[in-house]
């Protein structure tokens, strides 16, 4: 008897991925699931898992990470923050909420993040720094990289970063990041000033600029700092400063403050991260053809909300979601942005806001604050849910009109 004929084998649907930061793993994540074939792309040269400063992941992010099941895998390295508290620069308790994220190094979240795609089997290649991406026929995109080198796909997603070069490839005339008028810092130090490990983040408003601490286990200090600058800061700055020079600025920034902001300072050993403060409030278009922004790239948002990471993460399942439930990547391209755009938006002018009630000038300033930061503390809760509570359904289909 003949043969049986063998079956075709079913073509690779192959989805590129330009960053390998946070959005872009998880979004891997979600497209293995769907039948793709992900391959992620940084153009750094190998990982740095010890760049950058810290995150709280807020709940809407775990809840992403859950539909994934990885969550407590990726998060380990974190520790639970269970209540913010406010104070004057004096540190004079002016309010106090309850809270619900998980502090975490962004460095190791990264890392776990990359180790749970390459675990997954998905390709992860260092060094290809995009370039260019060429347009054919409907689900056909070639990336170009630095080196010469190209790949081809069924689409690509561009999830590398406020400063995309997926962006600027595909859409040159969209506009640049705003400066927000702000230059944050941030790190981590060992000093038994600020207590115990209770769970609690602190805030302290000071004269200068405003100051945040949490104790995680272990005795480690996480930090930040940001303060107003009206100019723009040059290219190259932070390099040309050495973190001792950076530290001692600081410290005389603080110097009219609680003696625990120059403590924690000074008590920082490490490298001390430094960078003016960006959003990119309104891209007028997050796709164009089998090409699609997602993450910082389409609409960074300032760090007042602690939101950048969640709201990458949401995009990465929303995204998800359309490319398994539409016929082709260009409608689901347009469904994904007719569904995120109006709650990104929405959360950059929040952010915004919040950053400019940080210093208010001049004792009468400063006193009005403190007796009516209790108030809006309240109304914050109210508020929270908007922006924590946002669950993506993952069972729950798309449809072509992005609902």
């Amino acid at each position: 008897m003949p043969e049986a004929p063998v079956p075709p084998t079913p073509r690779e649907r192959r989805a590129l991925i330009a960053g390998c930061g946070i959005t872009g793993p998880v979004l891997a994540l979600f497209l293995t699931r769907c039948g793709y074939t992900p391959v992620l792309f940084e153009a750094r040269p190998e990982p740095d898992d010890h760049a950058g400063s810290f995150l709280n992941l807020g709940p809407n992010g775990r809840g992403v990470l859950e539909t994934l099941g990885i969550a407590d895998t990726v998060l380990a390295h974190g520790a639970a923050t269970t209540r913010l508290v406010f104070s004057n620069h004096k540190g004079r308790t002016i309010g106090s909420n309850p809270e619900h994220t998980t502090c975490v190094k962004r460095g190791l979240l990264n890392k776990a993040l990359r180790e749970c795609a390459e675990q997954a089997g998905i390709q992860v290649e260092f060094g290809r720094r995009l370039t260019d991406v060429k347009g054919g026929r409907p689900g056909e995109i070639t990336a170009v990289f630095a080196d010469g080198s190209t790949t081809d796909g069924e689409f690509l997603v561009g999830a590398d970063g406020i400063n995309s070069a997926t962006r600027a490839a595909v859409f040159p005339g969209a506009p640049a990041p705003s400066f927000t008028q702000g230059i944050g810092s941030g790190g981590f130090a060992r000093t038994h000033a600020p207590g115990s490990p209770d769970g609690t983040f602190r805030m302290m408003f000071g004269l200068r600029g405003f100051f945040g601490y949490q104790v995680l286990p272990g005795g480690e200090v996480y930090w930040f700092e940001n303060h107003t600058e009206t100019s723009e800061p040059a290219r190259g700055w932070a390099a040309s400063i050495t973190d001792g020079e950076w530290r001692e600025q600081l410290i005389r920034r603080h110097a009219g403050d609680h003696r625990l902001v120059g403590e924690i300072l000074r008590a920082t050993e490490g490298p001390i991260g430094r960078w003016p403060l960006y959003d990119l409030p309104s891209v007028p278009a997050w796709h164009q053809g089998d090409v699609a922004l997602i993450g910082d790239a389409a609409h960074a948002i300032s760090p007042h909300l602690g939101q950048g990471a969640a709201l990458g993460m949401e995009d990465a399942v929303v995204l998800a979601k359309c490319l398994r439930d539409l016929p082709h990547a260009r409608a689901a391209f347009a469904a994904f942005e007719s569904l995120r755009r109006p709650r990104l938006e929405g959360l950059i002018r929040q952010a915004r806001r919040t950053g400019g009630q940080m210093t208010p000038a001049g004792p009468v300033g400063r006193a009005l604050r403190d007796l009516m930061l209790p108030f809006f503390l309240r109304l914050g809760l109210k508020n929270a849910e908007t922006v924590y509570g946002y669950r993506v359904d993952w069972s729950a289909p798309v449809t072509a009109a992005g609902r």
